[in-house]
């Protein structure tokens, strides 16, 4: 399996001038290197890769021992392209991928690679007008895929995996998009279609987070104090 992380954008809703990856989260810890850390400890270092855009050499010096896809146009593109500039070096292998902005639970990651089809990492709760929403088919798979749903069932975390026999069909589809589409829109295109089945995988009680505001950041930090407080 291999690892996408999705940090080319410019992540300017936290008033940073640094990419939002390197956010800091404890002590002078990051929301990268927590990603990296847990993906380290599950398939490797050699199999992670990082799409990087905005201040790509900052992120390149801190993390050397990474591998690197530079999307040079980060200004004019969504992550559905960076994405694309990632998988379209990758052939026939499970890939894991998730936004350079997200912290989560390690287990998060088992969870995800224990399941048998592809995947997408979802909660249960009411969303927020900003928040990637999800709804189901009839047979419990994910049917729409956007932050306009009108069906949600709750939000999809931005941690997903696509399954080797699904990898040719989704890069076909990322092509497809437009340039400013989120990934999430070549999915969609493809559960509305029934051309992918793409199983919603609840988090349930383990944490994850999507850090796009202030009140975002401030709850993984909460979240990590008590986890130190517990250990």
């Amino acid at each position: 399996m291999k690892a996408v992380i999705l940090a080319a954008g410019m992540g300017t809703r936290l008033g940073s001038l640094l990419p939002k990856p390197l956010t800091t989260l404890k002590n002078e810890k990051t929301i990268l290197d927590f990603q990296v850390e847990k993906l380290i400890n599950s398939i490797g270092l050699h199999n992670i890769v990082l799409v990087v855009g905005y201040k790509h050499h900052v992120l390149m010096e801190k993390f050397p021992k990474l591998s690197y896809i530079y999307n040079h146009e980060y200004i004019q593109t969504n992550t559905s392209k960076s994405l694309l500039f990632a998988l379209n070096k990758i052939v026939n292998e499970d890939v894991i991928w998730m936004n350079g902005d997200v912290f989560f639970d390690e287990e998060v990651i088992d969870r995800l690679k224990n399941c048998k089809t592809s995947c997408c990492l979802v909660d249960n709760k009411k969303c927020g007008e900003e928040e990637m929403k999800y709804s189901l088919n009839g047979e419990g798979f994910i049917k729409e895929l956007s932050k306009q749903n009108k069906e949600a069932k709750g939000e999809a975390l931005g941690i997903n995996i696509i399954k080797k026999g699904d990898l040719e069909l989704f890069k076909t589809e990322l092509e497809k998009v437009e340039k400013n589409d989120y990934f999430e829109k070549a999915l969609e295109n493809l559960t509305l279609s029934k051309k992918l089945k793409l199983k919603p995988i609840d988090v349930g009680k383990l944490f994850c987070q999507e850090i796009d505001f202030p009140e975002d950041l401030k709850r993984v930090r909460d979240h990590i104090s008590l986890e130190d407080d517990i250990e």
